[in-house]
Order: structure tokens, then C-alpha cells, then sequence
């Protein structure tokens, strides 16, 4: 493979195939045989055809922040790193357009195109490491996606290289096109599976100029997740309506951002737009229907520095859970609006019936529940993965999805069939054949393995 790839830089050493066989998603680590680093487009047609030729598995990787496993290679092979690729090759503001390489790290495209009065919704907490690349791989989300949507809402084209090594450009820089099948809307979100992105056009809008954010406290959750419902119930659309439970706020309280005595709860909601006046207006109407449901307190952000350390709060609930506990699993299940109290409730009950904690926080405006099962070593792990199917289960039985945003990689592959038919799943297969008819490229991902009769 060194001769085969020529000039292309890579790396065997022991420190680099064990930093790129983990990912965030606390599955198991597996490592590559070597680690090739794209500098170009190009770089990465040569990686591809040398490992289809020579039958060596590949599996894109950048950032590692996954939750799902989607970017540890399962089979060994080559990791192939976009990390190099990663200019901001044009900010246009007339067309509202960029264009991107895909190891641009999400939150310095943020700030660039902000600095131009422009705005990239799209974002997930990790946004300070992430890959725009990552992005598009798992079709990721966050806070915002109440309002604004997720990462396929903003890609309206790519330059995408297939399994074989062949370039194709897909999609088109205009805001709408229906010319021929939608096939950005099927490459968004195939986590790695049918080729990899190397040059990324994506929607921008315009920069909201008034941001305005309040902490809403509850006694409990279940009360607080009632309140978020009835604030879409009362026709108002927030950016954000982000829920913290109990263990969540224990986490991260004394982290930078004092939490009232008492609190059970909270939401985080925020409005944004151009008109002060008219957020006043939203604020207060939310807050009379939260004051409705129960909310013991509503605190406004005074400034853009206690906004911000808000946020930083947020950000940091993840990691935050992770030091109550030895171990954490992360699931990001989404289920109806209306289903948000029963589904919390019934992993609060399934926690306490296998002696787990459950910690449930995220995106509750649309539905995104991050319920975490935290548990001390490898000794509990039966009974969680126990607790996690059981959750999948729930979830689906409210019609709810088993992945909102971190994607299915390996660690929900065998909950894929507590959602999707047989003859779903086989039609998903036959496009992966036809992509990749060598299975090479991220193998073993999103499928569970087949039965082999």
C-alpha cells in the first residue's frame, strides 16, 4: 500500500492507529493498519483505487466526535483522514453560498461566514472539533434544528468520490433543482458508506441581528417537557427549546453557571431575529404559557456574556455526565412532540428497574431526547445493553426513530430492524452494492451482519 500510494502521507506508528481507532461513541476500539492523510481530492481517488484494487477495507475519519462508531474501522484496513482538507475555498454573499473542503472545522466556518453578516444554522454541541465532512456524513443537527433544520437543508451540492475512486459532482449551486433524482439528499447522511465528500457547497442565510435567550426552571422534568409541547401548541416558533433534567443539571451545576436552588428542570429557550421589539413579544407569550405550566422561575440573559455562559453549560453536559460515572452511552432517539413526557418517563422507569442512571437532556422543540445510561464498569454492561434495547423499543412504539442525529454506524445497527421492514433494509443494501460492490468502503455500518445460511 506505501508504494501504491505513492506521495501520499501516512502513518503506522502505534500512537496513530490507537488515536484513530476511537471515536467518542464508547463501543470498543479498533484499529487500522495504517493511516493515510488526504491532502486534496486527488489524494483521496488514490487511497480509494489502491485499497478496491488490492482488497483492503477503507473508512473515512476526521474528527472522531461520533457517538455512533461510524468512523472506526471495523475491519482494519486504512483510516483515510480528510483532517488536511480543510480551506474555506469561497464565501460568495451575493448568492449566499460557500464552498468547503470537508475538514473545515464547523464552528471556524461559523465565524468566518458570520463576520461577512452571514449565517450556517446547523449546530451540534461538539461544533468546536467536528468536520463540516462529519457533518454531511451523519447529517448532523443540534438546538437550532427546531427553527432552522439540519446540515441536508444547507448542502446543495458536492463533489463526491465514489468507492471506485471515480469523481462525480452531484447536486448545484442554485437555491432550487429538481433535475434528475435527488442524490444529495441520499449522499447526505450515509455515514461514510457510499463515498466521501471532498468539496462541500453549502446554503447560507441571512445573520439574525437580536439574539435573546432565557433559562425557564421547573420542579421536574416530566412537567418541564409538558411546557415545551404547549409552547409550540401556542404558535410560537423559538430557535431553541433545549431540556435539561435532574441528573443533567446536577452535572453541570457550579460549572461555570449557578442553577437556582431547587431546580428539578429547565429549559433553555432562545428567539431570534431583526426586531427587539418583536422578541419581546415572543419571549413573553412563551413565558406566560411556561408560567402556565408550571415554571418556578424565568431568567432572562442580560447580555451576550451570560448568554454565552449559558451555553458553555450546555455544551458541556455530556462530558459533565461523564465524570458522575465511570462509563456513559449516549443515545439520541427522537420520538413526536406530543410523546416527549411518556417516553422520558418510561426510560426514567426503565433505569430505576436495572438500577441504571438515566439522564435525558437535548432537543426536546423537535423531539431529539440524549438519554444516557450511566453505570460504573464492564461489570453492569449486560443490564445496559439490556436498558438499550428496551429504550429502542419504547421509542419506535411511540413512532418515534431509533437515531436523530448521531447516525446508526455500529452501535444501533442491530436496532435497525426494530424500525425498518425486511424490505426496506434489503432495498438499502442493494444501494450499497451498487456504490460499493466490493464492500469496502466503512464496512460492517448501519446493517446488521448478515446471517450466513
Amino acid at each position: 500500500m506505501r508504494a501504491e500510494l505513492g506521495d501520499v502521507p501516512v502513518k503506522d506508528d502505534e500512537g496513530t492507529l490507537t488515536t484513530y481507532g476511537h471515536d467518542e461513541s464508547d463501543t470498543a476500539d479498533y484499529l487500522p493498519q495504517l493511516v493515510a492523510f488526504a491532502r486534496d481530492t486527488a489524494d483521496v481517488q488514490r487511497v480509494l483505487r489502491a485499497c478496491m484494487k488490492h482488497g483492503v477495507p477503507v473508512t473515512p475519519v476526521a474528527a472522531r466526535s461520533g457517538k455512533s462508531g461510524g468512523s472506526l474501522p471495523l475491519e482494519g484496513g486504512v483510516s483515510l483522514s480528510l483532517e488536511r482538507m480543510n480551506r474555506i475555498l469561497e464565501v460568495n454573499p451575493e448568492d449566499l453560498t460557500a464552498t468547503v473542503e470537508p475538514g473545515v472545522i464547523l464552528e471556524a466556518f461559523q465565524k468566518a461566514v458570520e463576520e461577512k453578516g452571514l449565517f450556517y444554522p446547523p449546530d451540534p454541541n461538539s461544533q468546536a472539533m467536528c468536520t463540516l465532512g462529519g457533518n454531511i456524513a451523519e447529517n448532523a443537527g443540534g438546538p437550532r434544528a427546531l427553527k432552522y433544520g439540519v446540515t441536508r437543508d444547507y448542502v446543495l451540492g458536492l463533489e463526491w468520490v465514489m468507492p471506485s475512486g471515480e469523481k462525480l459532482d452531484v447536486g448545484r449551486r442554485t437555491i432550487k433543482g429538481v433535475a434528475g433524482y435527488d442524490l444529495t439528499g441520499l449522499l447526505v447522511g450515509s455515514e461514510g458508506t457510499l463515498g466521501i465528500a471532498t468539496r462541500i457547497t453549502l446554503q447560507l442565510i441571512p445573520r439574525p441581528l437580536r439574539v435573546m435567550t432565557a433559562l425557564v426552571i421547573f420542579k421536574d422534568v416530566l412537567q418541564a417537557a409538558r411546557a415545551v409541547s404547549a409552547v409550540l401548541a401556542a404558535g410560537v416558533l423559538p430557535r431553541t427549546l433545549e431540556l435539561l433534567d435532574d441528573v443533567s443539571i446536577r452535572a453541570i451545576d457550579g460549572r461555570g453557571f449557578n442553577f437556582p436552588r431547587g431546580a428539578g428542570a429547565a429549559v433553555i429557550a432562545e428567539v431570534d431575529g431583526n426586531v427587539e421589539e418583536g422578541l419581546f413579544q415572543e419571549l413573553t407569550r412563551m413565558g406566560e404559557v411556561f408560567e402556565q405550566g408550571g415554571a418556578l422561575e424565568t431568567l432572562m440573559a442580560q447580555d451576550d456574556s451570560q448568554r454565552e455562559k449559558l451555553w458553555a453549560a450546555r455544551r458541556v453536559v455530556s462530558s459533565s455526565l461523564r465524570a458522575m460515572k465511570k462509563h456513559k452511552i449516549s443515545e439520541d432517539i427522537c420520538v413526536p412532540r406530543s410523546k416527549i413526557p411518556e417516553a422520558i418517563e418510561r426510560f426514567k422507569a426503565l433505569g430505576a428497574r436495572h438500577g441504571l442512571t438515566v439522564a435525558t437532556y437535548g432537543h426536546a422543540g423537535d423531539g431529539n431526547l440524549h438519554a444516557n445510561i450511566l453505570y460504573e464498569g464492564p461489570h453492569e454492561r449486560p443490564k445496559v445493553d439490556l436498558a438499550l434495547e428496551e429504550m429502542m423499543r419504547v421509542t419506535v412504539s411511540l413512532g418515534g426513530t431509533i437515531t436523530g442525529e448521531h447516525g446508526v454506524g455500529l452501535a444501533k445497527r442491530n436496532f435497525l430492524s426494530f424500525e425498518q421492514r425486511p424490505e426496506l433494509i434489503s432495498l438499502q443494501r442493494s444501494i450499497k452494492t451498487l456504490f460499493d460492490p466490493k464492500g469496502l468502503l466503512n464496512p460492517g455500518k448501519i446493517f446488521p451482519p448478515e446471517k450466513i445460511s
